[in-house]
């Protein structure tokens, strides 16, 4: 595992700086269905098309619920940038009663949450929203503990 660290460093530019699981006895990828329960063996020994399966990402919350799983296929790298953005809105969205639009990205306005009622919205946001449908209320992003580093 620190192995494909390094080369992920060494080919990419960066390493992951994430939890990653070694899963050579296949418990956590047939727990999850990321293999059908017939492959077995080392991973050293099945070939490739008995491994493409996990290339899954799981993001799962601090209350060990599954938020984000992303399937990609062999033939396709990971978005890390993706992962990323996913969890920043995951975090954000935890804290704040808001939503992130479509190709948002850390920093931009975000969507007060439809549970918040007018009322309680205009006491967190007291400078107001900007409103293209009435169910839509648009507010820039609430402060967050500390900001992501973008890779670049």
């Amino acid at each position: 595992m620190q192995a494909w660290a390094r080369d992920i460093e060494e080919t990419q530019g960066e390493a992951p700086n994430y939890p990653l699981i070694a899963d050579p006895l296949l418990t956590v990828a047939k727990l999850y269905g990321m293999l059908a329960a017939e492959i077995s063996g080392d991973a050293k020994e099945r070939t490739p098309l008995d491994n493409q399966t996990v290339r899954n990402v799981f993001v799962i919350g601090p209350d060990k619920k599954v938020k984000l799983i992303l399937v990609y296929p062999m033939t396709t790298g990971r978005n890390f940038d993706e992962v990323l953005r996913v969890i920043d809105s995951l975090q954000l969205t935890a804290k704040h009663k808001v939503a992130t639009p479509v190709n948002w990205q850390q920093g931009e306005d975000v969507i007060i949450a439809g549970s918040v009622s007018d009322d309680e919205a205009k006491e967190t946001y007291p400078d107001g929203w900007k409103s293209p449908k009435p169910y839509i209320r648009i507010v820039p992003q609430p402060c967050s503990s500390r900001p992501r580093r973008r890779r670049g």
